[in-house]
């Protein structure tokens, strides 16, 4: 008699692992709880074939992280295959800080991570833009020799650079003993995001010559960057060359482009690009739209913001709730309130972001009680406010002289709203006291701030002392504030301003020493004018340096 290969239970086994593979690539939930309960009414042993891997998996990629982690949490020798499709599904999830959790858990539990746990959780910290928690993955990859494999490199590179710490990101690279394209490409992104567009550029044509041709992503990086720096012909060279060197530029170089061109205020560029793209054959998609609507805010133009409406809805991007969003604020900039709420209330599913942009929009118009009363409404309806919001909210108060109810929100922000006071939120209440006239309580308030003082506050308080006849307050603060590093002139001619009519020329002259060493001019004014042909123009005046002029500034 011929004994079988493998027994029953085995064929079994090997059955049910086969349709738990299926349901997990599937994503087919209810028949992979049909698969589970079947493994438990077996008693099939779960270590066979990583059934518990498999499983966590299973219920991990449908988006049922409870039964993942329960079933992870009695799994008795857990494997890294395991914990990565809990730390994949975690992340998917923006559950950025209890997938990092997980890594830390391996490490108790002696479990060994690789490189995929190590990519998945370095894009964690990008999430939470925590450079510390990322430099603390960083020493943890080191001690398990995972820092020589490119993929691992890559994400740290990666992580440092997003994170604003390039310099770290730089190290990492030059300490590589091997690189592939995505490590190039991810150092010159990263010097392209902080604008240092000359280091960039050195590493594009060093990557060449060491062999690796840049790929559609580094061409468009470097394309990007000198549109978000305003370097028009820089932008087109690039763009130019890309040509000549035989890759077709696609939509994704477009719209990068008319995207950075938007970032970098250049509005009527990246109009006539679009119109170019347009004439060019490239239809756009909703990234296009998004990227060109901040232009039409930018040059107030609402015909052209109508014009973009009218295509947007021809080819169904209106129901986007992120290129709805982008056209309330255009609508909002344009003084076109009632335009602004059609598309908020034609979203069929809000985000947080498009609450923000009309409570915005209500607030910058002077509808201050529609404006608390759409805040109020975005709570009832379940939608947790963020800082944007608490900032939208403050400054309506601040526009429309509802003093307490700003204090309110303001004292309540942690308790209440779960949000941490901000930079922002201090110049939007400094502003509330100072508009009403209460500028001991601005004062007081100006020297208890545990955050580095900015621009928008100061600016804010030397106007309130200027406007409320309280020099002697502006004088206290002075001497603080000329030890700062502002890089705006707004309060430094407001300050300025007040020193000479009370005749203290000296103290004038001071200000101006103190503007010319830190380099800070007035940016020239300008206007924005459509012409018949329906480009906008800009107007602009005369270039005012603080250093050659004194306290004699255009506003």
């Amino acid at each position: 008699m011929i004994k079988p290969l493998l027994s029953p239970n085995a064929l079994f086994s090997d059955h049910l692992g086969f349709l738990l593979q299926r349901c997990l690539k599937c994503k087919a939930l209810q028949p992979g709880k049909q698969v589970h309960a079947m493994l438990l009414a077996s008693r099939i042993d779960m270590n066979i074939l990583s059934m518990s891997s498999k499983l966590v998996g299973m219920y991990a990629s449908c988006g049922d992280l409870q039964s993942a982690r329960l079933v992870l949490e009695r799994t008795q020798n857990p494997n890294v295959f395991a914990f990565n499709w809990m730390v994949s599904a975690l992340a998917f999830h923006g559950y950025h800080e209890e997938a990092i959790g997980y890594l830390s858990l391996m490490q108790e539990l002696g479990i060994v991570a690789n490189k995929f746990t190590f990519s998945i959780v370095l894009k964690q910290c990008v999430g939470l833009m925590d450079f510390n928690k990322g430099r603390e993955v960083h020493c943890v990859i080191s001690r398990t020799g995972f820092g020589n494999v490119v993929s691992v490199a890559n994400s740290m590179i990666d992580m440092y650079c997003k994170c604003r710490h390039v310099s770290y990101g730089r190290k990492v690279f030059d300490g590589m003993i091997e690189r592939d394209v995505v490590s190039w490409t991810s150092m010159i992104c990263g010097y392209c995001n902080i604008g240092t567009l000359e280091e960039a550029l050195v590493l594009f044509e060093r990557m060449k010559v060491e062999g690796l041709e840049p790929n559609d992503f580094t061409w468009n990086a470097m394309i990007a960057g000198y549109a978000r720096d305003g370097d028009c012909n820089g932008a087109f060279v690039l763009f130019s060359r890309m040509v000549r060197e035989g890759l077709v530029p696609d939509l994704v170089t477009w719209n990068a482009m008319i995207s950075g061109f938007t970032q970098s205020l250049k509005a009527v560029e990246a109009w006539r690009l679009f119109q170019d793209m347009m004439v060019a054959g490239i239809k756009p998609n909703q990234v296009t739209v998004t990227g060109l609507l901040p232009a039409c805010g930018l040059m107030g133009s609402i015909h052209r913001g109508k014009e973009l409406h009218g295509l947007i809805y021809r080819m169904g991007f209106d129901m986007n709730v992120f290129v709805a969003t982008a056209l309330i604020d255009v609508y909002s900039k344009c003084g076109t309130v009632k335009d602004a709420w059609d598309v908020f209330d034609r979203i069929p599913i809000k985000n947080v972001a498009s609450w923000n942009a009309m409570i915005g929009c209500y607030g910058k118009h002077g509808l201050v009680d529609s404006s608390i009363q759409l805040f109020e409404r975005m709570q009832a309806e379940g939608m947790q406010a963020n800082h944007i919001t608490l900032i939208s909210v403050l400054s309506a108060c601040s526009h429309g002289g509802l003093v307490e109810k700003g204090l309110t929100i303001f004292r309540s922000m942690k308790e209440k709203y779960g949000v941490e006071i901000s930079q922002e939120h201090y110049s939007c209440v400094l502003d509330l006291l100072c508009r009403s006239g209460r500028m001991v309580e601005a004062y007081e308030l100006f020297k208890e701030m545990p955050i580095e003082v900015t621009d928008s506050i100061v600016g804010a308080f030397f106007n309130g002392c200027k406007i409320h006849g309280r020099r002697d307050l502006a004088k206290l603060m002075a001497e603080d504030i000329l030890r700062m590093e502002l890089k705006r002139p707004g309060g430094f001619v407001t300050l300025s301003n007040i020193y000479a009519a009370d005749g203290e020329w000296e103290e004038v002259e001071n200000i101006r020493k103190v503007m010319k060493e830190q380099g800070v001019h007035k940016k020239p004014g300008f206007s924005w004018v459509e012409k018949r042909d329906g480009f906008v123009e800009s107007e602009t005046r005369n270039e005012y340096k603080i250093a050659e002029t004194g306290i004699g500034m255009p506003s």
